[in-house]
């Protein structure tokens, strides 16, 4: 279950810092800041799931919503037998796209650094580019703007993330799995203690 905002009130009766500005802070205001860190990482899985469902009211002029986009995405690489770090990162890669649509692969990628490979990291925050390859070229843009990337060691497996599960989710007809089917790999993934 996701929290609403004025659900989301986990931090009011926790202690709280006296400064009003970083220079006069002093150790004790830090020692009641650290360990709320680990509290507001406790909620990021609802929020993402939050983002997550805004998506299914954003089509973009798609032929399907943003959400249903993004679960296309993760369930063509879940039905591919791709680990579930993977999967995640194939659902939640458009997470931003309703925040910033110019630069939405940077919400996803840093959502999700602390908690993937270097691989999964790269080909989240670097899928818009590659993915342009399949349309840029349409809109005035450079579709091979990819080939920046050319000399990175995750280069193919960006490539192939884009080739056979991101520019191919936006099937009408495509039966996916639901957001809730992803909602246990959301908690696990994005729980606080990594």
């Amino acid at each position: 279950m996701s929290l609403t905002a004025d659900q989301d009130t986990s931090h009011d009766d926790l202690p709280r810092a006296s400064f009003t500005s970083f220079e006069e802070s002093t150790a004790e205001d830090w020692a009641k800041i650290i360990p709320q860190i680990s509290v507001t990482q406790s909620l990021v899985a609802d929020r993402v799931i939050g983002l997550m469902r805004a998506l299914e009211t954003d089509h973009g002029g798609f032929p399907v919503s943003r959400l249903e986009h993004s679960l296309q995405t993760a369930t063509r690489a879940e039905r591919d037998n791709r680990d579930d770090e993977y999967i995640l990162c194939a659902l939640i890669h458009d997470v931003g796209d309703t925040l910033a649509p110019f630069n939405h692969p940077a919400i996803a990628a840093a959502i999700v650094k602390p908690f993937v490979s270097e691989a999964n990291h790269f080909m989240v925050k670097n899928h818009g580019e590659f993915q342009g390859y399949y349309f840029w070229d349409y809109i005035g843009m450079d579709g091979n703007a990819r080939e920046q990337f050319r000399d990175s060691p995750h280069f193919d497996y960006t490539e192939e993330f884009c080739r056979l599960y991101d520019q191919t989710a936006f099937d009408a007809t495509y039966k996916s799995n639901p957001l809730e089917h992803y909602e246990p790999l959301i908690r696990q993934l994005l729980k606080a203690d990594g």
